[in-house]
């Protein structure tokens, strides 16, 4: 089955066709997709938008087919929470991510607080041929690390801890990481939401 993402992120794409192959779903890409403005304050908002976006762009050009959209952020319990549903404007549209991960490490160290908690969080919204919306969310508790650590993964990988494993994500293999991430967890509830959808005799 194929599947279309409405992303143009690299890492993100990576992760998406990696825990959907298990799944026996293709993650194929648009090659004109137009990303909108995430104009939402809320993950479920800009899942929406991107999904909805991709979707009339694929039946314009007369193309039916699944689509899927994500959006997801870093949770830091230090900062309030942010910088969350923002994740991928901290520090500036224009900067890099190792300097957004260098800003958030400094911020902490001088808010004094001693509370490393952080947790990625994913919002997956899929939209199937009919038109129907199905959401899913998935979650990964750890840390904020101390300094950046790790040349895997992508993001805030190399500033956020797993405890269990005493490793960043980005110090994990692939495989491993898509186990625990937020992103297949949120894949996870999101076909066992389509399986339910479908019914026992599907």
């Amino acid at each position: 089955m194929r599947w279309y993402a409405a992303t143009k992120n690299a890492g993100k794409l990576r992760e998406l066709r990696a825990i959907f192959a298990s799944y026996d779903i293709e993650m194929a890409v648009w090659e004109t997709y137009a990303e909108p403005e995430e104009t939402s304050d809320t993950y479920t908002g800009n899942a929406l938008i991107k999904a909805r976006s991709l979707r009339e762009q694929l039946l314009r050009s007369g193309v039916r087919a699944p689509v899927l959209a994500d959006d997801s952020g870093l949770e830091i319990a230090a900062l309030g929470g942010r910088p969350g549903v923002y994740s991928a404007y901290y520090g500036g549209e224009h900067a890099t991510w190792e300097q957004r991960r260098a800003a958030i490490l400094r911020e902490v160290a001088a808010s004094g607080s001693s509370d490393r908690g952080a947790r990625f969080v994913c919002v997956l919204c899929y939209i199937g041929i009919d038109g129907g919306e199905i959401f899913a969310d998935g979650f990964a508790e750890g840390e904020l690390s101390r300094d950046q650590r790790g040349e895997l993964g992508f993001s805030y990988d190399p500033i956020f801890y797993e405890p269990g494993e005493g490793a960043t994500f980005a110090e994990l293999s692939e495989a491993r990481k898509n186990v625990l991430s937020h992103r297949a967890k949120a894949a996870k509830a999101l076909m066992e939401k389509l399986a339910a959808a479908r019914g026992p005799s599907a």
